[in-house]
């Protein structure tokens, strides 16, 4: 990822599941990368899976899926990742992926249009694409494109906020870098929502290239600068465990109200201990096995899902142990 946007409405939204009409637009029998689009078979397959950054535990969570999925549908799946957020890094990987020509790749694209003129390549030659978690501005690419909605979780984050912070004061967003589709929808959901509150100051947002140290140094500096500070919005993990550390530092940590996007581990743990107040988690299982299985329809003939969004749920100290909640914890390993 329900109508959340109205304030009022907030303390049911928090702590449950934000439904995002998962029965997503089918288009028919999409062929996508250049396949007949005849019935087959799914068993055999090459798959492979790119992700963002694969020491993330969002996108082991949504690994650990997709190979259990692949696994029972007797593709050859393997998958691997970036070391970092950045284009330099994930293009030579997904130029060896196209050298082997799989028949399917599950990719979770780390910028909007850098990487379009390779996933073309990768498509004509008729590997048959799934965007994973981010996608590109090219609607040409994809047989299908699988992700939360991140808008209206930005809008979440923003109401959490606004409430906690008593609807006064100054509230920044910090992020990763502009041109990343998911958190650039986050920003938007937010920022849009955040106006309706007139008695809180929306300042600049900031980007700290995913990098926790430069977000701690961030939200120190912001907090110098703007001492009525109440609230932070963190894009992603890495930003939100930065700003925890930040205003753990500062001795500001609890005083400034702090919503994040994901449940890692560590951010679980921060939501324990009272640095973080909010956490919109994704469902990156959900993501992988959708992913896989729109492939195995692709190959076998069958319609495919054009769009797919996934579950969301809000989680904060006081819904956190209910396992409707805590099975959208994020893994560290499968």
């Amino acid at each position: 990822m329900r109508s959340i946007r109205s304030r009022r409405r907030l303390l049911v939204a928090v702590g449950t599941v934000l439904a995002l009409g998962a029965g997503a637009s089918a288009c028919g029998s999409s062929d996508g990368g250049g396949g007949s689009g005849s019935s087959g078979s799914a068993k055999g397959k090459k798959v492979r899976l790119i992700t963002g950054v694969k020491s993330d535990p969002f996108y082991i969570t949504m690994t650990c899926a997709a190979q259990e999925e692949a696994k029972t549908k007797g593709m050859d799946f393997t998958a691997d990742g970036s070391a970092q957020w950045d284009v330099s890094v994930q293009r030579p990987l997904l130029d060896s992926t196209a050298a082997s020509r799989p028949d399917g790749l599950l990719i979770s694209p780390v910028d909007t249009s850098a990487l379009t003129p390779s996933l073309k390549q990768i498509q004509s030659a008729g590997t048959k694409v799934a965007l994973v978690d981010t996608t590109v501005t090219d609607t040409s690419i994809g047989i299908t494109r699988i992700s939360s909605d991140n808008e209206k979780g930005g809008r979440v984050a923003a109401d959490a906020l606004a409430k906690l912070m008593n609807e006064k004061g100054s509230v920044i967003v910090i992020s990763v870098k502009p041109g990343v589709s998911t958190t650039d929808a986050r920003i938007k959901g937010f920022t849009e929502e955040m106006a309706k509150y007139p008695n809180i100051k929306a300042l600049p947002t900031l980007y700290d290239n995913d990098l926790p140290a430069t977000a701690a140094s961030q939200i120190q500096s912001t907090l110098a600068a703007h001492p009525d500070l109440g609230g932070v919005f963190a894009g992603n993990t890495n930003t939100g465990q930065g700003i925890a550390t930040g205003l753990k530092q500062a001795g500001k940590e609890g005083a400034v109200k702090v919503a994040a996007f994901d449940a890692e581990p560590d951010e679980i743990a921060s939501l324990k201990s009272g640095t973080l107040q909010v956490l919109v988690a994704q469902d990156p299982a959900a993501i992988g096995r959708q992913a896989v299985d729109q492939l195995a329809n692709a190959f076998e003939g069958k319609s495919v899902s054009k769009s797919i969004g996934t579950n969301m749920v809000a989680i904060t100290k006081d819904n956190m142990n209910d396992p409707s909640v805590s099975k959208y914890f994020y893994k560290s390993q499968c």
